[in-house]
């Protein structure tokens, strides 16, 4: 894997081969953190990302009690961009974040998966990916349903 450019947020994680299905493409690691500091943390970065425009959400729940603060150098699994079209999806086994391929991968190719973002606060999460079947907003696909109705509210009150 290696960081490039990547026009739906700057830079992206893209495959330095080809990849098959149900490969593990790389581990998201970082410092396991407690719930209330993954939180406190989150903020913290969210704040500096406004100044700075880089990346503000890099915490990924582990379980109930841990998340992976991914926001440390040796993470570059850290610049896998959301997408509503992902080739990848995560899975969590052994207390080990991996992104899996759900499909071929070519080399060259973005490495993409879907964020899985609940729907609060689901409009600070404006989606960039450009897939056909993109909701505009980052949040887990079971949701889409849920948000394209509360979408359609808004737009009803305008």
């Amino acid at each position: 894997m290696k960081v490039n450019h990547s026009s739906i947020h700057g830079s992206g994680l893209c495959a330095t081969r080809d990849i098959e299905q149900g490969e593990k493409v790389i581990e998201y690691i970082g410092d396991k953190v407690i719930k209330t500091e993954s939180q406190r943390r989150t903020e913290e970065q969210m704040e500096k990302s406004a100044e700075t425009g880089e990346g503000a959400i890099y915490a990924f729940t582990l379980n109930r009690r841990y998340d992976i603060d991914g926001n440390v150098p040796e993470n570059i699994a850290r610049a896998g961009n959301h997408s509503c079209d992902p080739n990848c999806q995560v899975d969590i086994e052994g207390g080990h974040i991996w992104i899996i391929a759900i499909r071929p991968i070519r080399k060259g190719e973005e490495i993409l998966y879907n964020y899985n973002f609940d729907m609060e606060n689901y409009e600070d999460h404006p989606c960039r990916c450009g897939a056909k079947n993109c909701v505009g907003y980052i949040v887990a696909e079971e949701a889409w349903p849920k948000l394209r109705k509360a979408i359609r509210k808004k737009k009803k009150k305008k």
